[in-house]
Order: structure tokens, then sequence, then C-alpha cells
């Protein structure tokens, strides 16, 4: 789902509150935990947020997941050892009602997926 906003703000607004927000949230709070230097923002109708030159990360509410889109995964996670029991795409792994994000090691992805961009090491597609 792409949404129709301009900020952050707008976008949390018009989620709907219900567990897909929860986890949203959760994750979104692991990311500005961990690279709080990353520019929140909106682009194609989704949460994103950019290190140097917009490379970094998209967060969106799908109608049965949240996807974290983080470029390529097996780039900063190659042996799957930190996304092991998700449901992982090339570049997006998706959280479902029934995953607890404290029972993943997304955590542990995002703080490799953020120092890695703060080396400019290349996670994209």
């Amino acid at each position: 789902m792409q949404y129709d906003v301009k900020t952050p703000a707008q976008y949390l607004k018009v989620l709907e509150p219900d567990w897909r927000k929860d986890k949203l949230m959760e994750i979104r709070k692991l990311i500005k935990k961990h690279g709080p230097e990353l520019k929140e923002g909106i682009k194609w109708g989704v949460l994103t947020f950019s290190y140097k030159e917009g490379r970094g990360f998209a967060l969106n509410a799908q109608k049965n997941s949240v996807n974290f889109y983080v470029g390529t995964a097996k780039k900063v996670d190659p042996d799957g050892t930190l996304l092991a029991g998700l449901d992982v795409g090339k570049g997006c792994i998706r959280f479902k009602k029934t995953k607890a994000i404290a029972d993943t090691h997304i955590e542990e992805f995002i703080v490799k997926a953020v120092g890695m961009l703060r080396k400019e090491e290349d996670i994209g597609c």
C-alpha cells in the first residue's frame, strides 16, 4: 500500500491502530535508536530512513504484513542467521501478525545494516 501523505507524521496518523501499526512503530523505534542520523521522510508513499545520497531503508504497512525494505538483505546477512524464521525476499523483510519483533534478531540486523551504511558499504539492490 502506498499512502497519499507528505510527511512521516501524516503517514503515522493515517495508519489503522492495529497490529500493523504496532509492529511498524517497534521497527521504526529500533531504526531511530541505532541510526539517529538517518533522516526520516516519505518517498513513494512509504516511510523512509535516508543516509547520505538517499541510501537507507523504507518501512510500510501492507494488508497482511509490515515490510522493511533494506536493499539486498543477503548483503547484510549473508548466512541468514539474523533473519532466520522471517519471511525474507531479496530486499524486503515481511513481518506477519503472529511474528513478535522481540522473538527475532531484527535489532542486530538493523545495527549491522546501519553500520554498513556508515562505512558506505553497498547494501543496495
